[in-house]
């Protein structure tokens, strides 16, 4: 039976509430480093992306039944040893899929009509600019979804009122719905105005937005990735952005992010690609907030929460 959990970052307070209630003991530990903490004694672990739970700290867990990482993505826990080791892992992507969905249509109805550059215009420069703000509308547009997961499916059905053409690739078959046709690659890169990244960050999609991939493209196309920063080469987009390939990005997230997505001006080794990219009126940037708003934090600690109590009945119905 799931008895001990150990939670390693601060969370809403109905996790331990809750978990408190169905009777499981909640330790917290927001501080130590994997070195420091002795996971021999728990049966769970639930985190966010403060720490790297690698093999040698799963080694280490004799007892562990399974990771839960609030939010979308696993790539901060070693799955394949986990798995081997018969640890279930457990994520909450329910949670935070509207929120995502809703950020993704902003940042694209923002570039679409140069909402951010017209505002600093008048209140910066005094400049009233209408002609060289002229907008695009998504409607009529064909928008190609990559990855058609929960917040593939949502971005779908939230611009299905906007009266566009909505496809999806996905790996899997047979995933598509009234929101969206699923197609292969080449009519994805035959058919888009507008290409959305929603996919997890693995060794297949690290670096797949490249200028080989971009250059595809019968159409100029607006980019958005609210995904991982890394399934973006930086230098291959700025190449696309300075060329016409692509009219504009909106990009939640970054290449040069670390894995708990910390303030990237920390970073002292930024290359001039970077630069570029922030510099270029083509782009719109958010800090990794996609995801990130009050009612998707509770979401996805609810979410997280039902998943353990659900697998716990599964172990020991």
């Amino acid at each position: 039976m799931i008895k001990r959990i150990l939670i390693l970052e601060k969370n809403h307070p109905f996790i331990i509430y809750k978990l408190k209630k169905e009777g499981f003991i909640c330790d917290e530990n927001y501080y130590d480093s994997t070195d420091k903490i002795d996971i021999s004694v728990y049966d769970g672990v639930i985190l966010r992306s403060r720490l790297k739970i690698d093999k040698k700290f799963i080694k280490k867990a004799k007892k562990l039944k399974f990771i839960a990482r609030i939010g979308s993505g696993i790539e901060n826990i070693d799955k394949d040893y986990a798995l081997k080791r018969g640890i279930s892992l457990i994520s909450s992507p329910e949670g935070n899929k509207d929120a995502v969905a809703e950020h993704a249509i902003g940042m694209l109805l923002c570039i679409m009509n140069h909402i951010i550059p017209s505002h600093q215009q008048i209140i910066k420069k005094g400049k009233w600019e209408r002609e060289n703000n002229r907008g695009m509308e998504i409607m009529g547009k064909t928008i190609g979804i990559i990855g058609y997961g929960n917040t593939g499916k949502s971005f779908a059905k939230k611009l299905s009122g906007f009266d566009a053409r909505i496809l999806c690739y996905d790996i899997l078959p047979r995933i598509g719905d009234s929101y969206a046709m699923q197609v292969d690659m080449s009519t994805i890169f035959k058919k888009s105005d507008i290409i959305s990244l929603h996919v997890p960050y693995t060794k297949e999609t690290k670096g797949m937005i490249n200028y080989d991939f971009i250059k595809k493209f019968y159409k100029p196309i607006y980019l958005i990735n609210t995904s991982r920063g890394g399934c973006v080469l930086t230098n291959h987009l700025v190449r696309g952005l300075k060329n016409g390939k692509i009219y504009g990005a909106c990009l939640d997230v970054l290449e040069y992010e670390n894995s708990s997505f910390e303030n990237i001006f920390h970073n002292h080794k930024l290359p001039k690609s970077f630069f570029d990219l922030i510099h270029s009126n083509k782009v719109v940037l958010t800090p990794h907030v996609s995801g990130w708003t009050k009612e998707s934090k509770s979401k996805m600690d609810k979410k997280i929460v039902e998943k353990i109590i659900l697998l716990n009945n599964e172990i020991y119905s």
